[in-house]
């Protein structure tokens, strides 16, 4: 079984404006179901994205460490489900990468979620919550506001 998600999506908005709402409280918000990104940006930084869910107003959904960054452009990291998801989280890895470039007036992105460890129980679903945060990117991008899913 290939165990990775590729997914390349076109957005009608420069690399600085995807960048920031991939990393700013108020984009990461709007499109990572309520969950704000924690870093310092840095090769070797702990992250964690921190919102409402199972432990409440802080929940950890999303916690790792930065691999790689070129800022605007490219971010590698591994990443752990949040703890009160599974009890085995720690051993739990993906790499996510995702690389922007630009493409005429719009931006090209390009997420590879890939290196799962073995059985990991978030892989089939992970598919369905990529497409639904990259669509909220890029609509958020375009119009300034996200899909209303009706939830």
């Amino acid at each position: 079984m290939n165990m990775e998600h590729k997914f390349i999506t076109y957005i009608g908005a420069d690399q600085e404006k995807v960048w920031n709402t991939l990393i700013q409280p108020e984009g990461t918000r709007s499109i990572f179901f309520g969950s704000v990104f924690q870093t310092d940006l840095l090769p070797g930084s702990k992250f964690a994205y921190i919102g409402p869910g199972n432990d409440g107003e802080e929940t950890v959904h999303v916690y790792g460490e930065i691999i790689e960054i070129d800022p605007g452009r490219m971010m590698q990291v591994i990443e752990h489900p949040g703890p009160s998801y599974y009890e085995n989280h720690a051993e739990l890895t993906s790499r996510i990468t995702y690389t922007l470039e630009p493409a005429g007036e719009c931006t090209k992105l390009t997420l590879v979620n890939d290196r799962f460890t073995e059985n990991h129980p978030s892989f089939e679903r992970s598919e369905d919550s990529w497409a639904i945060i990259l669509s909220n990117l890029k609509t958020l991008c375009e119009t300034g506001r996200t899909l209303n899913f009706g939830w």
